[in-house]
């Protein structure tokens, strides 16, 4: 069975500086894989890298074994690849249910009219409705997204990235800047995300990597230092070094 998503001798360069070093990653159908690493390492590089945001200066991205190496963002998107980003790029002005109906719109090629296919298209308007529940979001849907606790904020941006039917959910630091009390409120609505969505999460907040992760990468210098299930990560000598501060070059 081919992965979800894969790469093979991934590499970026910005002039001589190589960020992405002979990476070749394999994300299993249904996993919840995580990608770690010390500040530098280029995690949100390979991110934009497997969306489309960079262009690689060698190697293949494959989805669903499919080549999408030189596709652009919105192809992407539609092969059913999304993302949310460290810092969230919602529309501060509109209302949790206006962003949701906005982004389902957008998915059935009614981005146009947006407004109309909420109030009149009953299949519509129950999506936004489950999107809400199921993100906890029903208590503030028609509260301005500036106004949101960060929490909920980031609730809502993983919620959009749903809202486009992904097979493959990338999420990039989705706990970074929530207060302490609600971070696993986060990665237990992802958690819970039915096994048809795979997800890859780049997070510094190994307690939630560690209680979410059936398999980790660890990244080090643009370059895969080592992988495998939480218990055998946690456990490697090299893995140990380097968020003690003491890795070499990988």
């Amino acid at each position: 069975m081919a992965a979800a998503l894969e790469t093979i001798g991934l590499e970026k360069h910005f002039g001589g500086l190589r960020v992405t070093r002979e990476l070749s990653l394999k994300i299993a159908r249904g996993a919840r894989h995580a990608l770690i690493g010390p500040n530098g390492a280029g995690k949100t590089t390979v991110i934009n890298l497997l969306t489309g945001v960079l262009r690689p200066n060698g190697g293949r991205i494959l989805l669903e074994g499919h080549e999408i190496t030189n596709l652009p963002v919105h192809k992407r998107v539609l092969r059913g690849l999304s993302r949310t980003f460290q810092i969230n790029q919602l529309y501060a002005d509109l209302t949790p249910v206006e962003t949701i109906g906005l982004a389902v719109s957008e998915r059935l090629g009614r981005g146009g009219d947006w407004w109309r296919a909420m109030g009149s298209r009953d299949e519509v308007n129950a999506e936004i409705a489950e999107t809400l529940s199921r993100f906890h979001l029903l208590d503030v849907m028609n509260e301005p997204t500036a106004t949101l606790p960060y929490g909920k904020q980031r609730l809502l941006e993983i919620a959009v990235a749903i809202a486009a039917r992904p097979r493959v959910l990338l999420l990039d630091e989705p706990a970074a800047g929530v207060p302490e009390s609600e971070r696993h409120d986060i990665l237990a609505v992802v958690a819970a995300l039915p096994r048809d969505v795979t997800v890859l999460l780049i997070e510094h907040d190994m307690d939630l990597v560690f209680s979410f992760a059936d398999r980790i990468s660890v990244l080090v210098n643009g370059a895969l230092l080592t992988e495998g299930p939480p218990e055998q990560v946690a456990k490697d000598p090299q893995v140990k070094a380097v968020y003690l501060g003491e890795a070499t070059n990988a």
